[in-house]
């Protein structure tokens, strides 16, 4: 059974760093995508990046292109995501996702885990 462990988030100010971690067990997770969705209260939740497992290839959505950056340690199972000049509307709980499809990263459809969720919350 796949499970998906998260920690890393907190409370920061505007323009800070954050490190997510997401720890996988239950599989060797080669051939799976691997990604990040985030939900704030009142919203859907949505895309944020995602990694393919083997190939490392990576997809971001637009609202944090260039900001926030999605990686993977194979060796110890757990995929990151390095998250910097933090803004408050980057405040929600970020979920890990894990999948055995490696077309549409973005849809939370193609994922077949789920993490509990860590919250993150950045005051301006």
């Amino acid at each position: 059974q796949v499970q998906l462990v998260e920690s890393g988030g907190g409370l920061v100010q505007a323009g800070d760093s954050l490190r997510l971690s997401c720890a996988a067990s239950g599989s060797t997770f080669s051939g799976y995508a691997m990604g990040w969705f985030r939900q704030a209260p009142g919203k859907e939740r949505e895309f944020v990046a995602a990694i393919n497992w083997s190939a490392g290839n990576t997809y971001e959505a637009d609202s944090v292109k260039g900001r926030f950056t999605i990686s993977r340690d194979m060796a110890k199972n757990t995929v990151y995501l390095q998250m910097d000049s933090l803004k408050p509307e980057d405040t929600a709980v970020y979920y890990c996702a894990a999948s055995k499809r490696l077309t549409g990263w973005a849809r939370r459809s193609t994922y077949d885990y789920w993490g509990q969720g860590t919250q993150v919350t950045i005051s301006s």
